[in-house]
């Protein structure tokens, strides 16, 4: 089975199988127990955990967590009103249940797409306001883990229907669509997501009408789907070309269509095969979003430089606020590799479709 643990026996083997291996887990071991000393010095019992500025200043050798209890709500929620911060809150939590019911094989039909299209409009709804007596807050206020979340998960929705036709007409058997596609990807996988976000915030408003300018939330939220389509696109063709072909030739010898054939028989197993590239994908367009920083944009590592360099008192502590942030990062990577883990197992063994 896909990702099973070794016996205890093998883990044994390993470790202290000859002498070598021996001497080798001794000094690993030693150089672990030495690191994690300091470390749990430094980070725990040296630690000053309550927000107190004088504290952490007398500081010798140890962690001012207080930062986090002071600047945790600008750095989660970035430059959004402090009293209406219980929106982005929600939003974020009603965001996160709907890609968790997602990731649920038996939730994979019909009714979903409408969930999705109703917790996409409750998102917009709390994040932006001006409706159902919710002041209205622009999309410069917006920051920190909302503005994170919605971009990588709205991205990455945006971007695997394109992805899904671009591999299919890659491999298409008319030129034109076959070349059309094969130069998209290849232009866009051959500059970096900065370029892009740079030209969607200030190339493309010069190209439209004037007097009518796309929001630059929009604007970074089109360009990231594009660009991460372009890579998803190529998993997808490499799922594709993975299937034998003779799985093709059969099945339309026995009637089926092409589209039918490809819904049904082709992408389910392509798309299986590709879990763990996809997660991978996934997993760095979340990081990635912290690139729109440089676009006025404050993301969670953008909302903590707001958090802390517009105040002297808190700003020698960047070190345990980065920390901070990527322990968040670091929980929501490692749940999508856990999640890739379980899903690879599940479709290991034959439970590709939902259950009824």
């Amino acid at each position: 089975m896909i990702g099973a643990a070794r016996p205890p026996i093998e883990w044994r083997k390993e470790l202290w199988g000859s002498p070598l291996r021996a001497a080798f887990t001794v000094v690993l071991v030693a150089l672990f127990a030495w690191a994690g000393y300091y470390v749990i010095e430094w980070a725990v019992v040296h630690a000053v955990f309550r927000p107190d500025a004088e504290a952490c200043r007398a500081l010798q050798h140890g962690a001012c967590w207080g930062v986090i209890a002071e600047k945790w709500r600008p750095i989660l929620f970035g430059r959004y009103p402090y009293e209406d911060q219980w929106r982005p809150a929600v939003a974020v939590i009603v965001l996160s249940l709907t890609t968790m019911l997602s990731a649920w094989p038996r939730t994979w039909r019909w009714w979903l797409l409408p969930v999705w299209l109703v917790s996409l409009a409750l998102f917009l709804v709390l994040m932006r306001g001006g409706v159902l007596g919710l002041e209205s807050v622009p999309t410069n206020r917006w920051g920190g883990l909302p503005l994170t979340i919605g971009l990588a998960v709205v991205g990455l929705a945006l971007a695997f229907p394109l992805s899904l036709a671009l591999a299919l007409g890659r491999r298409s058997q008319w030129p034109v669509v076959r070349t059309l596609c094969a130069t998209y990807i290849e232009l866009v996988r051959g500059v970096p997501l900065i370029s892009v976000l740079f030209m969607a915030s200030f190339l493309l408003p010069l190209l439209w009408p004037a007097g009518w300018q796309p929001d630059v939330l929009l604007r970074v939220l089109a360009g990231l789907s594009l660009f991460v389509a372009a890579y998803l696109a190529e998993i997808i063709r490499g799922g594709l070309q993975a299937v034998p072909r003779g799985q093709t030739e059969v099945a339309m010898a026995l009637g089926f269509g092409r589209w039918p054939v490809q819904r049904d028989i082709v992408l389910p197993q392509a798309l299986r095969l590709v879990v763990p590239a996809l997660t991978n994908s996934v997993v760095g367009t979340l990081k990635d979003t912290s690139l729109v920083t440089v676009v006025g944009l404050f993301e969670l590592t953008g909302a903590l430089g707001l958090a802390l360099g517009g105040d002297p008192t808190w700003r020698p502590f960047y070190l345990e606020g980065y920390l901070f942030i990527a322990l968040v990062y670091w929980v929501l990577c490692f749940g999508l590799s856990r999640y890739s883990v379980w899903l690879e197992r599940r479709l290991a063994v034959g439970h590709l479709q939902p259950e009824p």
